[in-house]
């Protein structure tokens, strides 16, 4: 698991009390005053939580300490919470070509533009863009479907349509899914 950074952004109270206990908490602690230097120290990270005493609307991953006083077992709980929200976030969205899926609103997403998807298009697309060759009728069957390859039906074909129909209709994207002589892939 990567280091996860704790960044205080402006709060230099709330740094000096946490760089004490800083042994026994499972951060690196970063102290940060200006936008710049943030936005310079947040290039290089990826596993980030900035905290700060007020909401500033251009910064991400961030966490406002707006309540004081406050218990530090509290607070140190409260972080270890944003960190996991941040890591399942993070978790739920697949890039596929320029498309985002994103995993927990059934979502494909590129620019302004979203497509509701059900479960099962979620399944295809995520199962297709992991594989570099063609996919098989019958090894979709199997995988996404739990379908028997003996058994004769046309439910992969019949998703697929539909499916690159609403890529289609929605994205103008008529290349996303692929058919070949042996399967279907994502470009």
């Amino acid at each position: 698991m990567s280091t996860q950074n704790l960044i205080i952004f402006k709060f230099n109270a709330l740094y000096h009390i946490l760089e004490e206990l800083g042994l026994d908490l499972n951060f690196k602690i970063i102290s940060v005053d200006s936008n710049n230097s943030l936005k310079e120290k947040v290039k290089n990270l990826n596993n980030y939580l900035i905290i700060s005493n007020k909401k500033y609307s251009d910064i991400g991953n961030q966490f406002v300490l707006d309540n004081e006083p406050m218990n530090i077992l509290k607070l140190i709980e409260m972080i270890n919470i944003e960190f996991l929200k941040i890591q399942f976030n993070s978790q739920s969205e697949v890039k596929v070509n320029d498309y985002i899926i994103d995993l927990n609103s059934r979502e494909m997403l590129i620019n302004n533009t979203k497509l509701k998807l059900t479960e099962k298009e979620i399944n295809t697309i995520t199962y297709l863009s992991k594989s570099n060759k063609p996919v098989n009728i019958d090894e979709l069957q199997e995988k996404v479907w739990s379908y028997q390859s003996d058994i004769e039906t046309h439910t992969v074909e019949t998703h697929i349509y539909r499916l690159r129909k609403k890529i289609l209709n929605t994205f103008n994207d008529n290349e996303f899914i692929v058919s070949k002589k042996n399967g279907y892939q994502i470009k």
